[in-house]
């Protein structure tokens, strides 16, 4: 019975035969390695395609980033009326035309190869012929095995299932859990890099806590839906992993969004290397702002014995008074030196 995924099947089994039968004048044609990195080019095909959707993803980032003044606008606005910010939220998104799902669309294009590449390996599994694959390349497909495990074999596949595959439960398994372990991972810090370096965090969106929340939910669900998964996907999804992490390392490093944390690094190496054209009011108000900085001296805080200690004697003959508060008594030398002060206290006590 035909279905809406059968041209996909074809897609995916013709890619996947093509590079085996390039394999095979390196590798034998019924080994692991031949069918595996078979399946791994499939991924690179795959990624290829989607480059132009990859750069209007980031293109769509960068208009999220430009909103970022707006959406603090209108979330101080609207601060006690959730309902009301959101309302505000999707009618910004619609004038500017962005799209805060954009960061999603590269998986939900993968999803039907994805599909594709997991019904043609459980047809290989049940020994049956899928797209371009005849009877002999599934036989071959289904038998060859990655460090022990076959490439048709689940984490939860059953002991004689697995002996039909000529194979050890006990390898199957141990190398499912190293690979979905090494996916999950992989899908954490890929997420975990984006939102730790090239994300804008002074302004908190709605888009952010999306991102935030697939950082956590993303490898646990690899890891629960991973053990139904046949190695050879397992292969599929790990290299894919491995692209979208190499992919965005390149891209934070190059174009990183601005706001973030890996534009001001790349700003201030681009800065100290001399090769940042920047604004020349722009360099005076910094320039301005480090010399009050470095004119601007703070008093030092002296010693509490060296306030205590008697001050030097002032101008005009005052001498400075007494911790404690008490005045300095007067030396007879100081009452002939003022005569002019006795008198007056004198004609003072007369009237």
């Amino acid at each position: 019975m035909d279905t809406i995924l059968d041209p996909l099947y074809q897609v995916v089994s013709w890619i996947i035969v093509f590079f085996h039968s390039l394999l095979s004048h390196v590798f034998d044609e019924d080994s692991g390695w031949a069918w595996g990195l078979s399946i791994v080019f499939l991924v690179v095909v795959i990624r290829i395609a989607l480059i132009p959707l990859f750069v209007k993803q980031i293109k769509a980032t960068r208009n999220m980033q430009a909103l970022q003044p707006r959406m603090k606008a209108i979330q101080e606005r609207y601060k006690s009326d959730k309902q009301r910010q959101s309302e505000e939220m999707m009618k910004l998104y619609k004038e500017t035309g962005t799209n805060p799902l954009s960061s999603c669309l590269p998986i939900l294009l993968q999803s039907p190869f994805f599909i594709a590449l997991f019904q043609v390996l459980n047809k290989i599994s049940q020994n049956k012929p899928v797209g371009v694959l005849d009877q002999a390349q599934v036989e071959s497909a289904r038998n060859a095995d990655i460090f022990g495990a076959p490439i048709a074999a689940k984490f939860m596949d059953s002991a004689d299932t697995i002996a039909a595959l000529q194979a050890s439960l006990t390898d199957v398994r141990v190398v499912t859990v190293i690979m979905i372990v090494l996916m999950s991972l992989s899908q954490f810090y890929t997420q975990r890099q984006l939102m730790t370096k090239n994300v804008d965090l002074t302004v908190k969106t709605p888009f952010m806590q999306q991102q935030k929340m697939l950082m956590y939910i993303f490898p646990v669900i690899f890891a629960v839906f991973g053990i139904n998964f046949p190695v050879g996907v397992l292969v599929y999804w790990l290299t894919t992993n491995v692209w979208t992490l190499g992919q965005q390392m390149y891209i934070i490093k190059r174009n990183p969004t601005p706001g973030s944390l890996a534009f001001k690094a790349r700003q201030e190496k681009l800065r100290a290397k001399g090769k940042l054209k920047e604004d020349p009011a722009e360099v005076e108000a910094r320039e301005a702002v480090e010399r009050a900085r470095a004119a601007r001296t703070q008093p030092k805080r002296q010693p509490k014995a060296k306030r205590q200690a008697p001050a030097a004697k002032q101008p005009g003959g005052k001498q400075p008074a007494q911790p404690g508060g008490s005045k300095p008594e007067s030396s007879p030398q100081a009452k002939r030196q003022q005569p002019g002060k006795k008198k007056s206290q004198s004609a003072k006590s007369k009237k």
